[in-house]
């Protein structure tokens, strides 16, 4: 069974799940279970060259959002709470995070491990990477730190590192892109979440409760869809969610290899329309339309999307044609 852990490397609680979850599992007697570790970022906004935590702690706007992630405690008081709770786990007494640093590169090492090494290996580089942030206080988003990482769990000529490092020494940025856009597709939305057969588990839960979990997951057969259908679907869940740029990324590998499939055209033609790539949306849905005169919906996007070219004239034929067929449209 694969249990994918969806979380982010300067995420306190994600370091105290990982124990926890190996805890869980050292008494599991239930099927093998492979651990994958998937890129969620709790502050997208971090700056690509870190700066201290204690200048972050001393801006009042950050005080603010830090007060409300843990509401009736301080930011130094929370810090505490969560150390004890780390050192509660064996984590160590001096824990915690020193630096506010972004974590892109150190998901695209984690990525990488496991495409090239699997489960094992990539377990090994997030141990290290999770070490180097809360416990020898490194700046994790230092591609330095990342080499010797890298070089300390046996990635280091995988990931290409030669010389001195580079931004572009990690591969991997388009798998993990895709990766946090599937993990917002799946509706993620705090770290740690443990995803196993369809099933979630938010926070870092104690072993007991994680045992409770990965027996429910054991028990759920959910059906197996095609890779495409999934992919289709999370680009689905995006647009739903107001990311048409997301469910455009998700949908050009179907688009180049199903590109005459009907759905992905009317998906696509949907994100267009939704970021206003209206020239775009009108060539979709233009051919759509041509091909199948009676589909009242994508005539009426049609219609809507010539509407805000300011081509009115043609937008009337449609969206009259759109609600004739489907008289909800006469509304919409």
């Amino acid at each position: 069974m694969r249990v994918e852990i969806w979380a982010d490397v300067v995420c306190g609680w994600a370091h105290i799940g990982k124990r926890r979850m190996e805890k869980a599992l050292a008494s599991w007697e239930g099927e093998p279970v492979e651990v994958v570790w998937r890129p969620y970022q709790i502050d997208p906004s971090a700056p690509v060259r870190a700066v201290p935590m204690a200048e972050l702690l001393a801006d009042p706007v950050a005080d603010e959002a830090l007060r409300a992630c843990a509401p009736g405690l301080s930011p130094a008081e929370n810090r505490a709470r969560v150390a004890q709770v780390a050192a509660d786990e064996g984590l160590g007494e001096q824990w915690g995070s020193g630096w506010r640093a972004g974590t892109l590169e150190a998901h695209r090492l984690i990525a990488l491990a496991y495409e090239k090494g699997g489960a094992e290996l990539q377990d090994r580089v997030v141990e290290r990477v999770l070490r180097a942030h809360f416990v020898d206080v490194q700046d994790i988003s230092d591609l330095t730190v990342l080499t010797a990482i890298a070089a300390e769990a046996g990635l280091a000529e995988e990931a290409g590192y030669t010389g001195r490092p580079t931004l572009g020494t990690l591969p991997g940025a388009e798998l993990v892109r895709e990766l946090l856009l599937v993990g917002k597709a799946k509706g993620v939305r705090t770290s740690p979440t443990i995803v196993a057969n369809g099933l979630a588990l938010e926070g870092a839960q104690p072993p007991a409760t994680l045992r409770e979990f990965l027996e429910d997951a054991a028990r759920h057969t959910p059906r197996r869809l095609p890779d495409e259908v999934e992919r289709l679907r999370y680009a689905e869940s995006l647009l739903d969610q107001r990311d048409p740029l997301g469910s455009l990324t998700l949908l050009r590998p179907l688009m180049a290899a199903h590109g005459d499939d009907r759905g992905v055209r009317l998906l696509a033609a949907r994100a267009y329309f939704a970021s206003a790539q209206l020239n775009r949306a009108r060539t979709a849905l233009e051919s759509l339309v041509a091909e199948s005169p009676d589909d009242s919906y994508a005539r009426h996007l049609l219609g809507r999307t010539l509407q805000r070219q300011g081509r009115h004239e043609e937008a009337a034929s449609h969206l009259t044609l759109a609600a004739v067929m489907t008289p909800d449209y006469a509304t919409g």
